[in-house]
């Protein structure tokens, strides 16, 4: 995708509602060297306001403010959690509970930046998750998240034990190769090895559901991107 023209979902005077891609950064990051989606804005609308933000690997439905009342405005709903957040996320294993809550509370890692980790001394953190389909080696499942932590899902994940596919935070980071549960894979005589056909984070933000100042109400949709849908459809297809 070039740099230059993100997707957009939805935009109004006050607010621009992007599909992400995976891999861009939402915001810039310390050192600011890279490309990140605000800059992209920035360069299209002069000025544009962060109001949440993805992780990288992260694909998705994510919205910056065009000026400081909406900033104000959208920053206060996502605190007060009057925003509904929805993600798609492919989780390894199967999970005993198919709907369940995780009420975990989550904290930095003392010593690692830009880790997180699960402690008692946390920020209260709650993602409800539910089981759409069940692979045996991997399930996809949509979450509901009421709190805005870093890597929330991912940690809540990690800490019942299955880990978001390809997470090299909080799994084991490896990609997930048409291999691992087709029986008989046979690489073609073009290739020397396999290639993955997902090698980033399985997750997607999904949906955001909120009422602006207007009054006027909001269902932003992104679709799923390609590489999840394509390992979905070769899970679907080897089921079993």
């Amino acid at each position: 995708m070039p740099s230059h023209s993100p997707e957009i979902i939805f935009e109004n005077n006050d607010f621009v509602a992007i599909n992400k891609p995976a891999g861009l950064l939402s915001i810039p990051d310390r050192e600011g060297k890279e490309v990140s989606l605000k800059n992209i804005l920035k360069e299209k609308y002069g000025s544009i306001f962060t109001v949440h933000r993805l992780d990288r690997d992260t694909s998705g439905v994510i919205v910056f403010a065009k000026n400081e009342g909406a900033h104000k405005f959208l920053s206060k709903a996502f605190e007060e959690r009057s925003v509904e957040k929805f993600y798609l996320g492919i989780v390894s294993g199967t999970l005993m509970e198919k709907k369940g809550s995780i009420d975990a509370p989550i904290m930095e890692h003392p010593a690692k930046y830009s880790v997180m980790v699960i402690n008692r001394k946390g920020k209260q953190s709650l993602t409800d998750y539910e089981v759409l389909e069940d692979f045996n080696l991997y399930s996809l499942l949509q979450f509901q998240i009421h709190t805005g932590r870093t890597h929330q899902i991912r940690i809540h994940m990690q800490h019942i034990g299955h880990p978001v596919v390809c997470d090299e935070t909080y799994g084991d980071g490896k990609p997930v190769l048409i291999s691992s549960f087709k029986k008989k894979y046979k690489l073609s005589k073009s290739e020397d090895e396999e290639k993955p056909i997902l090698n980033r984070l399985g997750l997607h933000s999904q949906r955001l559901h909120f009422i602006d100042e207007a009054g006027n109400d909001h269902n932003l949709e992104a679709p799923l991107p390609k590489d999840m849908r394509a390992l979905l459809q070769q899970l679907r297809k080897w089921k079993g």
